[in-house]
């Protein structure tokens, strides 16, 4: 086929050249090479060359902030356990007890806030991507949620659903309306997900923006609309928008675009 015959063609069929497009537009994720420029190519080189020793390597700046967390969060109750230690008589041991019941809830209380404060000064905002998963567009994608994790595992399965996991979410980004109430933790990417006025979400449903594909990560956001519900462990993925006052059952997965017009009433 000759050249003009086939430019004509896909000018009927436009499509078709778009698709070209795409294809010559791909990221091989297999590469160990990176299209970066200067030291962040050079990172980004070795980070996918030496996968095992340079994810452990990428992962140092999260252990490093963890230990700062853990260590800040702790310390109230440290004090509090060691003043009690140090000054209690009568009833020591039951005091030291409740003393070691109190410390667990000011580390609590306080790793609600130092998380947010560290993810704050790491700049790690979430932007719409596509790409390998051994990148360094990747690495906040990984900070932010082990941030989350660090909470939800250690705290905050025991104030949901209360005004404080509402608090924590938004203190790490995630855009939350009037009205609104989160019985679940199963939550990543708080700060590209939006829940607009008097939604409501279920208990241990689970809600992403990001998801996987060809060996892609695609990090993308996820939208509930004003009024509507997602039912006890519905999923709802990343590039997904639920309109107004829709009702997502019960065990039910909404797949990355998926997009609920204004009026369905049962998904």
């Amino acid at each position: 086929m000759k050249d003009g015959n086939k430019n004509n063609i896909e000018e009927d069929i436009p499509h078709i050249g778009e698709e070209r497009k795409k294809k010559s537009s791909r990221v091989n994720v297999h590469a160990t090479t990176s299209d970066l420029k200067g030291m962040a190519g050079f990172i980004e080189g070795m980070f996918r060359k030496f996968k095992g020793p340079g994810f452990a390597l990428a992962m140092l700046p999260i252990g490093i902030t963890y230990i700062l967390c853990l260590g800040l969060s702790i310390l109230p109750g440290y004090l509090l356990i060691e003043y009690t230690w140090s000054h209690a008589t009568f009833l020591r041991p039951l005091l030291i007890s409740l003393s070691i019941g109190c410390a667990y809830l000011l580390y609590g209380i306080s790793i609600i806030f130092v998380v947010p404060f560290f993810n704050k000064i790491m700049f790690l905002k979430l932007r719409p991507w596509r790409g390998g998963w051994f990148s360094i567009q990747s690495l906040p994608w990984y900070y932010h949620n082990a941030l989350v994790q660090l909470v939800r595992y250690t705290f905050l399965d025991l104030v949901t659903p209360t005004p404080i996991n509402i608090l924590f979410f938004k203190m790490m980004g995630m855009k939350i309306g009037k009205g609104v109430m989160i019985n679940t933790t199963n939550i990543s990417d708080p700060c590209l997900i939006t829940l607009e006025d008097n939604v409501t979400i279920g208990g241990s449903a689970t809600l992403f923006a990001h998801y996987a594909q060809g060996g892609y990560l695609v990090i993308a956001p996820t939208i509930i609309r004003e009024g509507a519900t997602i039912g006890l462990k519905a999923s709802i993925m990343g590039d997904v928008v639920v309109g107004e006052k829709v009702t997502v059952k019960p065990h039910s997965i909404l797949l990355p675009k998926t997009r609920i017009n204004k009026g369905d009433k049962q998904i």
